[in-house]
C-alpha cells in the first residue's frame, strides 16, 4: 500500500503538478466562457417577454381594425388577441428551448 506519506517525493510533484494543471485549465476556461451574469438573464427575460406582446398587441391592432371596417356577430379582436397570443407563446417557446440546447451543446464540450 502506498499512503501519501510513505510516497516517493516524485509522486507528490507529479501529483501537485497534475492538480495545478487542472486548475490553471479550469480558470483559462472562465476567462474564455465567462458565466452570463444578472443583465444577460435580465435580457433574455426581455426578449421572451417582447416576442410574446408583439404578436398578441399586432392580432389585436389587426382585430380592432376588421371589427371597425367589416362589423359582424363576432369579435375578430378577441379572436385574433387569442391568435397572437399562442404564437408569442410557441415563439417564445422557441427561443427558450433554443438557448437551453446551446448551453447543454456547450457545458458537453465544455466536459471533454
Amino acid at each position: 500500500m502506498n499512503d501519501d506519506h510513505t510516497r516517493r517525493p516524485a509522486d507528490h510533484g507529479a501529483d501537485f503538478a497534475g492538480q495545478v494543471g487542472a486548475k490553471a485549465a479550469r480558470k483559462l476556461k472562465a476567462r474564455r466562457n465567462p458565466t452570463p451574469g444578472v443583465w444577460f438573464g435580465l435580457g433574455m427575460m426581455g426578449l421572451v417577454g417582447w416576442s410574446v406582446v408583439v404578436p398578441t398587441l399586432l392580432g389585436t391592432a389587426l382585430g380592432l381594425w376588421i371589427d371597425k371596417h367589416y362589423p359582424g356577430t363576432h369579435s375578430w379582436t378577441l379572436a385574433l388577441l387569442v391568435g397572437g397570443l399562442t404564437l408569442g407563446c410557441f415563439n417564445a417557446w422557441h427561443w427558450v428551448a433554443k438557448e437551453d440546447q446551446a448551453m447543454r451543446e456547450e457545458q458537453e464540450n465544455g466536459d471533454r
